[in-house]
């Protein structure tokens, strides 16, 4: 129970005047870095600009009072965006608030059940490609705003997306162009003059104040989406039927496992940064329970904000106060300033995604993969990639797991291997054991066989042949590490045919994992427990024995 202790109750131990100062101070800040990018992924994602600050506060919260982590700053993030817009396009709103309470349940079963281990087991290749993939569809998502496109809506599709975009190019609108490479090119350059200030937050207001007092005609929060609600939000229960949690068991099921990974990725920096440890199951847990509330209270998917979270370190934030700080100045901008909100330029949102997308995307280590990994990584990387591009990022998660899953699979096989065993070649045969071993009776027939024998290595097995005077088979097995199911029925096969042939199995140097699915199976006694030997030379001994 104490791996889902939420971290908050560890820290509080002997917390600090002065860690409490330190951890506000951070909170504060890391809100002002928050605003602006929860109203721009959520205007991405197809939703409300209220629903991005609504999931920092609620979500935030959650995950920082339940979750694991001393430092985790939990929100919406660029991750999700492609699969929020996609829900959002299919399902509407309420579809995409039962997708996101569907996959904070799944976070915390997956907590409960100690899975937080097991989100190392997504392959590299395949948080690469789909990083990579979204990069890419968040980057040109946000053409029609920043360049003033005059064009209805954004077709979901990328290939549909980009001939609409050819169709409109002529319609950009210079002005708002303008007001959008002000803004690149304060975000660029102002890290290099301070990083106490973030820099999307001195993007918008000067590109605000630009646009505000030159009376420029540019497209603003306001004028597309109306009068901003300052309002907390409120609980709501949205429509449910079992048909529809059927067809976003899907999509929920990938919000969940982004979302571990991300948060999870985000607490080992994070424990890095600060020489701590978090409790990965409790992060799920925690991650679970802001994504059902964020749900519930009209938010979208969330999940721990690796910017975010190095920001709260780097300012002085060491435990989750800081988050709930966060949570709690992100309220009060709400209440208190959302109306201004409505000033800030679409244009300006657009550069600041436009810089989150290029900046997220890891093209130095796509393109080193593409030339060091082996081929079947390489595979699976540019299928997720081109997957999350053209397709979505369920279809490239799914088939990515898939993929990667049976390429593995396919080079364990490779590692099985069944021949005829030659004394000669081991290395653990001593040479008073190989003195005794140099003469084998013909009618002694020894095969070893080495690597892990699961279902799509259990054809090996078929190699082993048994000669017309064979008495006795010996299978050395020192070197298989594991045996599954599958192979222990090809086992028993091999067996049942030799019985037929009056030929008795004798197994040496059965490890521990085969040894106990053989002792379940009934196997040991199937072929006498007295047939099972401890080294080589106990099994030829028991062999020649038979024959005698």
């Amino acid at each position: 129970m104490n791996e889902l202790r939420p971290k908050l109750f560890d820290v509080l131990k002997g917390y600090t005047k002065e860690q409490a100062i330190k951890d506000i101070i951070s909170g504060i800040i890391v809100a002002i870095i928050a605003l602006p990018l929860s109203i721009a992924l959520a205007i991405a994602s197809g939703v409300g600009p209220e629903q991005g600050l609504y999931t920092a506060i609620i979500a935030g919260f959650f995950i920082s009072f339940f979750g694991g982590s001393r430092v985790q700053i939990g929100g919406p993030t660029a991750a999700f965006v492609v699969i929020i817009y996609g829900i959002v396009q299919s399902y509407g709103t309420d579809g995409l608030v039962v997708a996101t309470i569907m996959a904070g349940i799944i976070l915390v079963i997956m907590g409960i059940c100690h899975f937080g281990s097991l989100i190392k087991y997504i392959p590299y290749t395949i948080t690469t490609g789909f990083t990579c993939g979204i990069a890419v569809t968040l980057f040109f998502g946000q053409m029609k705003d920043f360049l003033g496109l005059k064009m209805e809506s954004v077709p979901s599709e990328f290939v549909d997306k980009m001939i609409a975009y050819g169709k409109h190019i002529t319609t950009t609108d210079l002005t708002t162009l303008a007001i959008g490479l002000l803004a690149i090119v304060i975000l660029l350059i102002w890290p290099k003059i301070t990083d106490k200030i973030p820099g999307s937050l001195v993007a918008i207001i000067v590109t605000t104040a630009v646009v505000y007092f030159a009376k420029l005609p540019v497209n603003t929060i306001g004028s597309v989406y109306g009068e901003l609600s300052s309002s907390f939000p409120s609980f709501h229960l949205p429509n449910v039927n079992f048909a529809l949690i059927r067809e976003l068991i899907s999509p929920a099921f990938t919000i969940a496992i982004l979302a571990g990974i991300e948060s999870l990725l985000s607490a080992v920096v994070s424990d890095g940064m600060i020489g701590d440890t978090h409790k990965s199951n409790a992060e799920l847990v925690g991650q679970g329970l802001g994504n059902i509330f964020s749900g519930l209270f009209g938010g979208i998917p969330a999940t721990g904000a690796i910017a975010r979270t190095a920001a709260n370190v780097k300012n002085g934030g060491r435990t989750p106060i800081a988050g709930i700080t966060h949570c709690i100045t992100l309220t009060i901008i709400l209440v208190v300033l959302m109306p201004l909100a409505s000033l800030i330029p679409m244009t300006t949102l657009a550069a600041v995604l436009l810089v989150v997308a290029w900046n997220m995307a890891d093209w130095k280590s796509f393109a080193r993969l593409c030339k060091t990994a082996p081929k079947s990584d390489i595979i699976v990387l540019v299928a997720t990639f081109l997957l999350t591009v053209f397709f979505d990022l369920v279809v490239a998660i799914e088939v990515g797991v898939v993929l990667a899953a049976m390429l593995f699979m396919k080079r364990m096989s490779e590692t099985a291997d069944v021949n005829k065993w030659k004394y000669l070649d081991s290395p653990d045969i001593t040479p008073g054991e190989a003195e005794k071993l140099v003469d084998i009776p013909h009618s002694i027939r020894v095969f070893e066989i080495t690597g892990p024998l699961f279902f799509a290595a259990s054809e090996q097995l078929l190699r082993i042949h048994t000669g017309n005077r064979t008495k006795v088979m010996v299978i050395r097995m020192r070197s298989v590490p594991a045996i599954d199911a599958s192979a222990m029925k090809a086992l028993r096969e091999l067996t049942e045919a030799a019985k037929k042939k009056n030929i008795t199995m004798v197994f040496s140097h059965v490890n521990e994992q085969p040894y106990s699915v053989m002792e379940k199976d009934n196997f040991i006694e199937y072929v006498g427990k007295e047939n099972f030997c401890q080294n080589i030379v106990e099994a030829l001994d028991r062999a020649e024995e038979l024959i005698k």
